[in-house]
C-alpha cells in the first residue's frame, strides 16, 4: 500500500501529520498572509490548521499569492 497524498495536483509522500505540519515541511510559513488550505475540497479555517490531520490519500490545496500580473 501506498503512503501518497496529493498536493497541488501532485502525489508525494505523506510526510506530516497536520496541516500545519504539512506548509511548515514545504517551507511556507503558517502565519503567511494571504495563504489558504482545503483539504478533500474543503477550505479549512487557519485555526484549526494544527488540528487538521492528513491521511494517505487526502487532496490538499495550498494557494497563496504570487507576484506578476
Amino acid at each position: 500500500m501506498s503512503n501518497l497524498i496529493r498536493v497541488n495536483g501532485q502525489e508525494e509522500e505523506l510526510a506530516a501529520g497536520t496541516v500545519v505540519e504539512l506548509l511548515r515541511a514545504k517551507g511556507i510559513d503558517p502565519t503567511a498572509r494571504f495563504l489558504a488550505v482545503a483539504v478533500n475540497g474543503i477550505v479549512r479555517p487557519r485555526r484549526d490548521w494544527p488540528t487538521i490531520r492528513i491521511g494517505v490519500g487526502d487532496h490538499v490545496e495550498i494557494v497563496r499569492p504570487m507576484s506578476g500580473g
